[in-house]
């Protein structure tokens, strides 16, 4: 198939390369030029760098391509999604479909894809999950939206998903962004787990060798699975992590998943409460200094490539 992408990140990029392995056409438009030229050096090499093509605005990679227009945005969710989003709208027709691949709040989604759908444009939401290391393993797709869309581009999103990934249609409108804000507060709690685990086991009396542990703890014990791969990964090379600060990020969804839990009057208190911890690293050196605290933020390094704060 061929289809217009915005968004050159560390997930765009990945994933254009992903979708180009798997015989795709690919016309990209990025706001920063150099993030093209990047892409381009990276595939040089590879028979299928031919399908790759790009434009120098969202005006021109609308009319490259052929009705319906398929136009996938990965963008940081909100304001620039919706400067994005205003500016496809202008180049897309009737029965064209438009993806919001970002991290966007499932209300803003449910409102977009109301908006299109009025204008006869097919919108989906579709949270991608997998961090950068689905690139290799299969992206897991979240899909909700236009039901019709989902069946189109079934295609592309089997490209994304090979070998060891998935997708699935939730639902109309915010429906598919809705199951990945759930998704990463889950993951939220699941992180904090490890990390109090492990600190735990850091201060033993024992002098544990961590790495070992985790490498059993992957094999077949009721916590295995992508996180413990995961922390093998983030203690391999400095299984104290002493040179981390354990500054936390947070993306939004734990904190959009607490406040919808509310509105239900659902207890969410280890999401809630993992939540918290991360807010507290940014301002508390006492939380920060913490091994749970600089597993967290190793993790979120390894899987998804956000960066982490190294001690000075």
């Amino acid at each position: 198939m061929r289809l217009g992408f915005i968004g050159l990140g560390r997930m765009g990029t990945r994933m254009v390369i992903k979708l180009l392995e798997g015989g795709h056409e690919v016309v990209v438009w990025n706001r920063s030029p150099e993030k093209i030229e990047n892409l381009k050096l990276k595939i040089k090499n590879y028979d299928w760098a031919k399908n790759l093509s790009d434009v120098s605005d969202i005006k021109s990679l609308a009319n490259s391509l052929a009705k319906p227009r398929i136009i996938w945005l990965m963008v940081p969710a909100g304001e620039a999604t919706e400067k994005i989003l205003d500016q496809v709208e202008d180049d897309v027709k009737e029965g064209d479909i438009v993806i919001d691949g970002g991290n966007a709040h499932y209300t803003d989604t449910q409102k977009r894809y109301e908006h299109f759908k009025d204008k006869g444009i097919r919108f989906l939401g579709i949270g991608v999950s997998g961090g950068i290391i689905a690139s290799r393993d299969g992206y897991p797709l979240m899909a909700g939206g236009d039901r019709s869309a989902y069946d189109y581009v079934k295609p592309i999103l089997d490209s994304l998903a090979k070998p060891d990934g998935g997708h699935e249609y939730f639902g109309k409108g915010g429906a598919g962004h809705f199951v990945k804000m759930v998704h990463n507060g889950i993951e939220y709690g699941y992180m904090q787990s490890i990390g109090e685990g492990f600190g735990v086991l850091e201060k033993s009396p024992y002098n544990l060798d961590l790495v070992r542990i985790a490498k059993l703890y992957t094999k077949g014990t009721l916590v295995s699975g992508f996180m413990m791969d995961r922390t093998v990964e983030a203690l391999g090379e400095d299984p104290k992590l002493e040179k981390l600060e354990g500054v936390i990020e947070a993306s939004g969804e734990g904190e959009w998943t607490v406040e919808e839990a509310k509105k239900q009057n659902v207890p969410v208190e280890i999401i809630e409460a993992s939540l918290k911890f991360r807010n507290r690293s940014r301002s508390d050196k006492t939380i920060a200094s913490t091994f749970a605290a600089r597993l967290v933020a190793a993790l979120r390094n390894v899987f998804g490539g956000h960066e982490v704060k190294k001690k000075s």
